[in-house]
């Protein structure tokens, strides 16, 4: 068959093209040809990089995007490649990141056959992503693209995906079909003011609180409303808590940043943060789980208000006495401009928040530092977070996996500037995302040092990648803490289930050695009083750089976790 002029495949490389996209990640495969034809065909500067597994495909375009404001784009082929992308998109989706998963399939005449790979591709993602379709018609391409778009980038974020059959590829198109939306091509696209009239009830509530809280989500940073959230907390002088993913919605260093509230990296100090507030207004964040101590705190009895851009996400686990739907960054930039016309009304006791997030800070570091200092065998992961808030340069960028390090790197690692500078996948919290989110995050932001950080379960789900970042002579820097167990389900066994462990330890490998086979520069460190030496090795090596460090396991450790700590 001869390659017509202009085909699916070329119509769907040029709609990518014009929709701003500049990097795709993904993996080959028998169906997807005519498409990699295409991009080796055509001149349209998209940086294509092949993965070794389709699920780092996803998790690379995950945190891309995170960095970026762009959509991350990851394809696969059909059968299995379609199964394996599906975790990083349904990642994506619940963290709000815009996120395009493109999938070819079997072709069309060939469905319901047992053609090999064949698999319902539409009714596997439909409940997963924010849209999905698949195509039956070449002359749905462009329309099925421009869909996808509007929906990633518009709204809540979240994720789509297109599956592709081998033939659809191959059909002449039109090529004056091929336009795009100008705009799509970022989050958020557009953006929402909430109602004045709720805007006005809640700068009114806000000043005539004597204890206002600000709890901030991944919707802050996703808007870009530090700035803003800077400006209403100080009017205010409310201490700002975050989610785990809210972290960088203020500087870790700004004087009203309390830190990290929730079961995943909250502390008591914290916690009591939260149990003096007389007010607190969540803003971009669903008020999960995690985030409230299972809906304990803040206590049924606080009244709530609430901004964010998904108006379902309001009152679903709180009652909200003032809800506000719409962008985070115009919301509090108009509850800013409402606060200060009022805020002459402040109650003459109104509490200093300054000084409440200052002691937060305090009490927090009276008992961080001698964790962080101490000499034990096995090394304690906590003075590997002090070292590098201590070494990495401003700007920097961690990416830590949902294990070992998140409790940790939550409650300790502090960034000095707002944005994103801390991602870790806690939407569903699966393993292998960090070394794969890194190499997204250095690709995506080339001029930031990048930190991988991840335990020995995490790199054994993902160390093909290594071969991928030597390929392309990434700088990442990865640290494994190795303890030789999976030691979240350890931990939970150990206080919820009398010790009985099961299950959950294997053999120790040694990583460096590992990471020297594919060609990074590698150290093992088992003495703590070596590991500020290594570290800045490794951070100074001009190319990728592991260290395997041999870490505390974490039903021993102090670990940040409250059903733990008591």
């Amino acid at each position: 068959m001869t390659t017509p002029d202009f085909n699916g495949a070329d119509a769907l490389i040029r709609m990518l093209q014009l929709n701003g996209v500049q990097h795709i990640f993904g993996l080959c495969g028998d169906t997807s040809l005519p498409y990699y034809d295409a991009l080796a065909r055509l001149d349209h500067g998209m940086d294509h990089i092949l993965t070794r597994d389709e699920r780092s495909a996803a998790y690379m375009a995950d945190a891309y995007a995170r960095v970026t404001g762009r959509v991350g784009v990851c394809e696969g082929p059909s059968g299995g490649g379609a199964t394996y992308l599906l975790p990083g998109l349904v990642e994506a989706n619940e963290s709000s990141v815009a996120v395009l998963g493109i999938t070819s399939d079997v072709s069309v005449g060939a469905r319901g056959k047992f053609p090999l790979t064949d698999l319902d591709q539409q009714a596997l993602y439909k409940p997963l992503t924010k849209w999905n379709t698949r195509i039956d018609r070449v002359d749905q391409i462009p329309h099925a693209v421009r869909s996808a778009f509007r929906a990633m980038t518009t709204g809540r974020p979240g994720a789509a995906h297109i599956a592709l059959p081998y033939d659809v590829q191959k059909h002449a198109i039109d090529p004056a079909e091929v336009w795009a939306q100008p705009g799509h091509d970022h989050f958020p696209a557009y953006r929402s003011v909430p109602d004045p009239a709720a805007v006005d009830d809640a700068a009114a509530r806000l000043v005539a609180a004597r204890s206002p809280v600000l709890v901030c989500g991944g919707g802050v940073v996703i808007a870009g409303a530090s700035a803003q959230l800077a400006e209403l907390a100080t009017l205010l002088n409310a201490p700002v808590c975050t989610t785990v993913s809210g972290q960088g919605s203020l500087a870790d260093t700004h004087a009203l940043n309390a830190g990290v509230v929730g079961t995943n990296g909250g502390l008591p100090t914290t916690r009591a943060v939260l149990e003096q507030a007389d007010l607190v207004l969540f803003i971009g964040a669903r008020a999960g789980s995690t985030t409230t101590e299972h809906w304990q705190m803040p206590s049924r009895r606080t009244p709530i208000l609430h901004l964010d851009v998904d108006a379902a996400t309001i009152g679903t686990n709180y009652r909200t006495d003032v809800a506000m739907v719409g962008d985070a960054r115009l919301g509090l930039q108009a509850l800013s401009d409402a606060v200060a016309l009022r805020i002459g009304q402040r109650p003459a006791d109104a509490v200093d928040g300054q000084a409440i997030a200052a002691r937060a800070r305090a009490q927090k570091q009276a008992y961080f530092a001698p964790l962080a200092s101490s000499l034990d065998r096995p090394i304690k992961p906590e003075r590997v977070v002090d070292l590098l808030n201590r070494l990495l340069p401003a700007q920097a960028i961690v990416v830590a996996d949902p294990g070992t390090p998140c409790p940790y790197f939550s409650a300790y690692f502090n960034a000095p500037q707002a944005g994103r500078h801390f991602i870790t996948n806690r939407a569903h919290g699966a393993l292998g995302y960090s070394m794969a989110a890194g190499v997204g995050a250095a690709i995506g932001r080339p001029n930031a040092v990048v930190v991988s950080v991840m335990g020995d379960g995490s790199f054994g789900f993902t160390c093909g990648e290594l071969e991928t970042i030597v390929r392309r002579g990434i700088p990442l820097k990865m640290i494994v803490f190795s303890n030789a167990v999976y030691g979240w389900i350890k931990a939970s066994q150990k206080t919820g289930y009398g010790e009985r462990y099961f299950s959950v330890d294997f053999n120790r490998t040694d990583h460096a050695r590992v990471a020297e086979a594919f060609g990074v520069k590698a150290w093992r460190v088992e003495d703590p009083a070596q590991l500020e030496a290594v570290l800045k090795a490794a951070l100074m090596h001009d190319g990728p750089a592991l260290v395997d460090v041999i870490s505390q396991e974490l039903q021993d450790s102090a670990v940040p976790v409250s059903h733990w700590m008591g």
